[in-house]
């Protein structure tokens, strides 16, 4: 079964709830049957790889902040990259560090995308939005890992 014809799944790894909160309003505004599974820290988001080896839904894309509390978000990243079947999953940066660094690196280790919050919550809306259109609804998956 291809990633297409699965339900519509994102791994949201944020520390900020109003963040989060935020984020969930306008996926679910794109997608009201979208099912958000969330990480509050970089321990919980590597907690995640356990399940879905043992079965539980892969997400389409995770949704992946940076400065978080207990692991890194560079360190999730690098994990997930690391995978033998996970490594393909895509992983879009969402986060306030714009430090040269931290884009580099996370490149480097395999980010799909790097994307700043915005401080506007229009722009922020926009972001957000368009990622879900392309990773959600535009882009094409291999097949189910």
């Amino acid at each position: 079964m291809g990633f297409s014809e699965t339900a519509t799944t994102v791994l949201m790894v944020e520390d900020n709830s109003a963040d989060a909160d935020m984020i969930k309003r306008i996926l679910r505004k794109s997608d009201p049957g979208i099912n958000i599974e969330m990480a509050k820290d970089g321990e919980e988001a590597l907690g995640f790889i356990k399940k879905w080896e043992e079965g539980m839904p892969v997400p389409l894309v995770v949704l992946l902040d940076l400065k978080l509390p207990k692991v890194d978000g560079l360190e999730v990243l690098a994990a997930l990259k690391k995978h033998e079947r996970f490594r393909v999953l895509p992983v879009v940066v969402l986060t306030s560090s714009n430090e040269l660094r931290d884009i580099q690196h996370a490149y480097e280790i395999g980010a799909n995308s790097y994307i700043l919050k915005a401080i506007d919550f229009d722009q922020f809306s926009q972001a957000v939005t368009m990622i879900y259109r392309y990773w959600c609804a535009l882009n094409i998956y291999p097949e189910q890992y």
